[in-house]
């Protein structure tokens, strides 16, 4: 790109316009590809200095910022000197334009903190060029406001960086310098953010100056960065709250030790307005979370009486708390405290029966108000569920108070979700019930706090309940049914519904009695007469919440009092059985399976209620015990005999239905097959007449395919049949059962599915469920395929599986180029599908694959081919961005690799080459499903080759063929010999200065590329030890002749194994090494790229 003077200045912040303000997406593209062509170009440091020093407006200077962050960040790194002028230019550039745009100001100081980063131990005379950052930083501080806010932001930017871990770069490195910052520099950054918010303290806060205001959320945000820094390089997912432990180093303890630290930050809180003091708490709950170990017993108990005293004048003045975002972090401090301190070291704080008076009024406040912040209640409920859950391991003598105010969190949560019913209805408010998963997790917490007392939350959950389900009642028996009235005691119902499932399923076998079981037994005959209601008026009326909340019950109640042998004499039975006459576990299961059938038999048209039932159906079909006591029962005799879309309307094909909504029917049919299974043995007329329905739609589908039909209709029948025969087929684990299955749909039924791949192929809603169901029917689950010695099933399996991914990879190949955004839904998952059903195959040992060559059978060369085209359509980056075909396509060519080589070497050198680089590319995947089936196909590869080269030098007469093979293996290694050696790099680099998780899986092909390539592996050794001090070479030296040590020049069993314990030693004893900063540290792990 080759402008100059102001015609390239004015065409370049017309392009910026284009970019950042731009509307036109065709421009927008078209810029940024010009600008992309800019930073790649030999003037991209002239043109960023020109937008930056003659640019007129600030999206000029940001394109600026963004090529130089570019531009420091590659690989090969700029001259050393280079870096060094670039941020010396920025420092000096933001010092003289302190009112730049705080945009622009962010972009530049994120270069700095890239240089610095990256160039943390690069030396130029004998010194650390890049460190003597904070130097610079404090000539900010002295200057005016402005600058103090750049010298904060440069800091804050600083250790966020340094905290980040790039992963296209090794982890070891990032590590290293991570832990050198936080052991040469973090510490005095926190201490002088620290004395910065004091002096702000000190003086009359103003809190209408926009600059003092920027400057303390500045300083904050710092604080918070050096809080939240991973101090010891357990990288936890940041989405996550649990890891709570903040492992502070030892030698910032006297920071924490002053107990001015933590009064500054409550000052902070009081004093600041809520944007800002919202940071505070962030920083309070970072300091409420620090390790226990920093502190010995004494410190600790000081410390929390610090933070306790806190916690009190926060809620003694609780006007903050009114902002949402306070809030939030404040629920986040209090659960803090107790996921850190035990209860016994908290009821020990002097304060503690006042706070703890406190906290609970905090918490029924919060939860009587349920609209406002609803994502903070989780943090309340956190800290009672682990208070009421300590008090049995509390040994101190000072009462904990949690049996008088426990029970009432439990009343405030039930009560106040009571009263949400009427708001949500009338006033058309989001419900809570919606989102079923932040439901789950608060009953999962509430069910701990009420059994705290569990008296009070019975009679209290008793009284309510039978109110509810009275004025129910007296609603559908009025003449004038009320709709409004009616939807609102129905979402009453639901919400107690959830909580009786929930206290019932939080029964604990150590500590329940016999009198909670009996409670339980009260609470559930409630719920079960419900049940009687509620379906009694079906279908006239029903209501899908209360659904919902009765199968959560259901559950519930199973895995507390179904199926467990210690149940049977359990109280919970005995009020049933005066109630109901339920008397054991067996009656229970017979109300189950009414409620299972009665949903399937009038909720047909709800997809989702339909999907929990059979989900809970499946769930009760695990298990011999359970399934033998399900097949006693009528109802489900009579579902084994009528499973047609005349009784459960949800199996029909109708226009009501849209093609997602028949997935389903995949786990009611393996729940089904599971209860058939278990008397089935060998009668082959009982599984025909279980096999009827799926007949009768079959042969209707033969007649359609032979006349003109309706498109859509048949479409629906055949993904339904699909579907259907999959969980069939999933559930038949004994070889028995699926050649039943077997003979069932071979030869008659498989090539109306040919038929339909070859028809739809371009609609993946049909195609999906038929190759799913061949990659089910190729699974050799349990041996259920080795079929006796006279049977050629296994073979016509095969022939059948080849040609329908034949069929579907030669038509899925002529939809041409696709767009992103279609390139998986359309192609790329049913390639993965038949990917997975090819490596069942080829891993079943259920066909002998020479068979085919042998009687000139061309289904098995057929297949291979269409492996080959499918995978030449795909591009390496999308074989390893989709998980699922990174996941079929690894495993699939360590099988071939495996067992057949011969077909790897005679591939074009073009498509060999494809496949080599896929291993080298996922070499380093991060999932290690992949790059251990790369280092395996590798090995394989590797050690034909060896066995050839090997052969060769002995000549024997009898292996020519073979040795054709071979031959043409070494040929193609000759021509690109530079494969392997970048793969032993790539290997060695992971060894030496990655976290390696598969130590094993590298080490077997490493021996036979350090074999076939021995001077190779000279120099790449000589670069590593090179680019160390002198002091280390030798040390290094040494590794390398132990990595070699007693290994011979072969690849037995025997001298591999030697060769990897031999690695092992290596890989510690060059960690060690490596560990000491030197002076050439930022090359080392360079030397392998």
């Amino acid at each position: 790109m080759a402008l100059s003077g102001q015609q390239s200045l004015a065409e370049l912040e017309v392009l910026c316009k284009q970019l950042y303000e731009g509307t036109d997406l065709a421009q927008r593209i078209q810029a940024e590809k010009v600008l992309l062509e800019l930073i790649n170009s030999r003037e991209c440091l002239s043109q960023c200095q020109l937008l930056l020093e003659q640019g007129t407006t600030s999206y000029a200077q940001l394109l600026a910022a963004t090529c130089l962050s570019k531009l420091v960040c590659k690989t090969p790194p700029l001259p050393v000197q280079q870096r060094m002028d670039i941020r010396n230019y920025i420092l000096n550039y933001v010092a003289s334009r302190p009112k730049l745009a705080l945009f622009v100001i962010q972009a530049l100081v994120q270069v700095i903190a890239k240089i610095t980063k990256l160039g943390w131990f690069d030396v130029q005379k004998d010194q650390l060029i890049f460190r003597d950052i904070i130097a610079d930083v404090k000539k900010f501080l002295q200057g005016t406001v402005d600058h103090c806010i750049i010298g904060v932001m440069i800091l804050s930017e600083l250790t966020q960086e340094m905290n980040f871990v790039d992963y296209s770069r090794p982890s070891s490195k990032h590590r290293k310098i991570a832990t050198s910052f936080r052991d040469t520099t973090l510490k005095e950054i926190l201490v002088l953010a620290c004395s910065l918010l004091k002096e702000m303290l000190a003086k009359p806060l103003n809190l209408q100056d926009q600059q003092q205001q920027n400057l303390a959320m500045h300083l904050l945000k710092l604080v918070l960065n050096c809080l939240n820094y991973d101090f010891i390089g357990s990288s936890a997912d940041e989405s996550a709250d649990d890891l709570c432990t903040v492992q502070i180093p030892t030698n910032w303890r006297s920071i924490f030790l002053e107990p001015e630290t933590l009064d500054l930050f409550f000052d902070l809180y009081h004093s600041l307005p809520p944007m800002l003091s919202q940071l505070a708490l962030s920083c309070l709950v970072q300091f409420a979370s620090t390790r226990r170990s920093l502190f010995s017993n004494p410190e600790r108990a000081k410390y929390l009486g610090n933070l306790i005293k806190g916690v009190k004048r926060i809620l003694e003045n609780p006007q903050g708390l009114s902002d949402p975002g306070n809030y939030h972090e404040f629920c986040r401090f209090l659960a803090r405290l107790k996921t850190n301190y035990q209860l016994g070291e908290l009821v020990v704080v002097k304060d503690y029966p006042e706070v703890i008076r406190l906290i609970a009024s905090f918490t029924i406040t919060s939860l009587q108000h349920w609209e406002f912040a609803p994502n903070s209640v989780h943090y309340l409920l956190t800290l009672w569920q682990r208070m009421v859950a300590s008090v049995p391991f509390v040994k101190s003598s000072e009462p904990h108070l949690l049996d008088t105010y426990a029970p009432e969190i439990t009343k405030a949560y039930i009560t106040s979700r009571l009263e949400s019913v009427p708001l949500v209805i009338r006033d058309g408010l989001d419900d809570p019930l919606d989102d079923t998963a932040t439901v789950f997790q608060q009953l999962e917490q509430l069910c701990t706090v009420s059994r705290c007392e569990y008296e009070k939350t019975c009679v209290l959950l008793v009284q309510l309940f039978d109110q509810n389900a009275q004025s129910y009642q007296k609603l559908l028996q009025s003449s004038s049914r009320n709709p409004l009235a009616i939807s609102i005691q129905e979402g009453r119902l639901a919400w107690l519904v959830y909580l009786v499932g929930t206290v019932v399923g939080g029964r604990l076998t150590y500590t329940s009695t016999d009198e909670h079981d009996a409670m339980d037994g009260e609470l559930s005959c409630r719920v079960f007469q419900l049940i009687s209601l509620m379906d009694a008026q079906l279908p006239r009326s029903s209501n899908e919440k209360v659904e919902f909340a009765v199968l959560w019950f259901l559950d519930q109640f199973r895995k507390t009092y179904v199926g467990d042998q210690l149940q049977r004499t359990s109280k919970v039975y005995a009020r049933m059985s005066e109630v109901l006459g339920i008397t054991d576990d067996n009656q229970v299961l017979e109300t189950f399976m009414a409620k299972i059938v009665t949903n399937l038999k009038y909720w047909g048209q709800c997809e989702a209620v339909i999907s929990r039932t059979l989900q809970f159906l499946n769930d009760l079909s695990v298990g011999y015990i359970l399934l033998k006591k399900l097949l006693k029962i009528d109802a489900v005799k009579f579902m084994l005999q009528n499973h047609t879309s005349k009784y459960f309307p949800f199996l029909g094909v109708n226009d009501n239905y849209g093609l997602s909504d028949l997935r389903c029917r995949t786990t009611f049919y393996t729940a089904l097959t599971r209860l058939l299974m278990v008397d089935l043995g060998e009668d082959e007329d009982e599984f025909e007449n279980f096999m009827l329905p799926l007949t009768v739609s079959f042969e209707t589908l033969g007649q359609i395919f032979n006349s003109s039909f309706k498109q859509e209709e048949t479409k629906r029948m055949l993904i339904g049949l699909a579907r259907d025969l999959r969980g069939i087929a999933f559930a038949l684990n004994t070889k028995t059962s699926y050649t039943m299955l077997f003979d069932w749909i071979y030869p008659s039924y498989l090539p109306i599915l040919q038929t339909a791949v070859e028809l739809w192929y371009r609609e993946p809603a049909c195609t999906t469920p038929i190759l799913k169901l061949m990659a089910e029917m190729m699974q050799n689950r349990s041996q259920r395929l080795n079929f006796d010695v006279s049977s050629p099933n296994g073979i016509l399996l095969f022939r059948e599986a080849s040609k329908m991914i034949c069929t579907y990879g030669n038509q899925i190949l002529s939809l041409g180029t696709l767009s992103k955004d279609q390139v998986y839904p359309l192609k790329l998952k049913g390639i993965s599908i038949c990917y997975s059903a090819l490596k069942s195959a080829l891993c079943g040992n259920y066909v002998s694959f020479g068979v085919f060559k042998l009687y000139g059978d061309n289904h098995f060369d057929n297949v291979l081919q269409a492996f080959v085209k499918m995978l030449l359509s795909v591009s390496h980056s999308d074989l390893l961005q989709y998980r699922k075909l990174s996941q079929s396509y690894y495993p699939l060519l360590e099988c071939l690799a495996q067992d057949h080589i011969s077909f790897i070497t005679s591939l074009e050198p073009h498509v060999l080459m494809y496949m080599l680089t896929s291993i080298s590319e996922g070499l380093t995947a991060l999932d290690t499903i992949v790059s251990s089936s790369c280092c395996a196909s590798l090995d394989y590869i590797v050690t034909a080759l060896f066995k050839h080269i090997a052969k060769e030098g002995k000549k024997p007469l009898r292996c020519r063929e073979i040795s054709q093979d071979g031959q043409r293996l070494l040929h193609f290694m000759q021509q690109n010999s530079e494969v392997l050696q970048q793969m032993m790099s790539i290997l060695m680099n992971t060894i030496i200065f990655e976290d390696c998780r598969n130590q094993w899986s590298v080490s077997r092909p490493l021996l036979g590329l350090i074999l076939l390539n021995e001077k190779y592996f000279s120099e790449l050794r000589a670069s590593l030890i090179n680019s160390q001090p002198a002091n280390k070479q030798e040390v290094l030296h040494q590794c390398f002749r132990n990595l070699m040590e007693g290994v011979e020049q072969n690849l037995l069993v025997k001298n591999r194994d030697r060769f990897t314990q031999n690695m092992s030693v290596f890989r510690k004893d060059m960690a060690e090494t490596l560990r000491c900063e030197g002076a050439s540290e930022s090359n080392s792990s360079e030397m392998m790229s």
